[in-house]
């Protein structure tokens, strides 16, 4: 199987929706925050492992605190993924923190902060010349 097939999108997508229900649902430790989700998944083509993406809303600590919970968790959430994805093998899934949606954030914040103050030396300019 290839890695950008249809069956493997197809499971990533599926294993990325369970996942977030386990997360959401089932686990009960409190390091995990509340809002913390899986922004995308990458089975490899032999099923053999799965790289999770998770993003989490709050500090840098919380982001930790919830990758700790999250792999301390990894044999019971492999588990429960094994018995709503129907697979040949169950992944071993290794959580990686994806700062993309912070990134972006900020970025879209800096953008903001640049047009503002392009438009106040505009205005500025327009004052100053019909004065």
């Amino acid at each position: 199987m290839r890695k950008n097939s249809i069956k493997n999108t197809r499971i990533n997508g599926e294993v990325q929706k369970e996942l977030s229900n386990i997360i959401r649902n089932e686990i009960k430790d409190p390091r995990i925050a509340p809002m913390t989700s899986v922004v995308s998944v990458e089975v490899a083509p032999d099923l053999k492992t799965c790289k999770a993406y998770i993003s989490v809303l709050g500090d840098e600590q919380a982001a930790q605190d919830t990758l700790q919970g999250l792999r301390s968790a990894e044999g019971y959430i492999r588990r429960q993924l094994a018995h709503t994805v129907n697979l040949r093998n169950t992944p071993e899934i290794r959580f990686i923190l994806d700062q993309s949606i912070e990134y972006g954030v900020t970025m879209t914040k800096l953008i903001d902060e640049v047009i503002k103050n392009e438009q106040r030396e505009d205005y500025g300019d327009e004052s100053s010349s019909e004065a």
